[in-house]
């Protein structure tokens, strides 16, 4: 297990103290976690049950049932590229293979220099416009032609690394 630095701890025990005495603090703690560090450590875990009076096993519990919660890093930037009937069908493989070729990462993981994530995931919810793949949170559609993924990441990389 990893040990956090002294700011990391400093922010779980800040979003603890906020949310203890609330109804249901459990989620509220984990969401602010993941906010706040981008990832759910499982030191995190520990104060969260501690101070909600819980086992660690039910917190961990919340966290692995939960897709939007993740006890790893993520990269900078977050691609999760949707495999469910509809994008699968339109091209959802071919997709999520170019972008791992440009993001240099496998699926499911994240760059070596931490700047993307992959994610394969199941349904997104847009299945209109598959096939489908979100970055940072924002829906991209229609994607079956690489060409806008490439044009897509392209802007993200050159706005960074310039």
């Amino acid at each position: 297990m990893e040990k956090l630095n002294a700011q990391s701890l400093a922010v779980i025990d800040a979003i603890v103290e906020r949310h203890k005495d609330k109804l249901g603090p459990v989620k509220l703690m984990l969401h602010d976690v993941q906010h706040d560090l981008g990832y759910i450590p499982f030191e995190a875990m520990v104060k969260i049950a501690d101070a909600c009076h819980e086992p660690v096993a039910k917190v961990y519990g919340v966290v692995t049932f939960y897709t939007q919660f993740t006890t790893e890093p993520k990269g900078k930037h977050v691609i999760n590229v949707c495999m469910g009937t509809a994008c699968y069908v339109k091209g959802a493989q071919k997709l999520l293979e170019t972008i791992c070729d440009i993001c240099g990462c496998k699926v499911n993981g994240t760059s070596e220099d931490g700047f993307f994530s992959i994610d394969a995931t199941r349904c997104l919810g847009a299945c209109g416009l598959a096939p489908v793949a979100t970055i940072d949170g924002k829906v991209h559609g229609n994607l079956a032609d690489p060409t806008e993924i490439k044009v897509i990441l392209r802007d993200i990389i050159e706005a960074e690394r310039g």
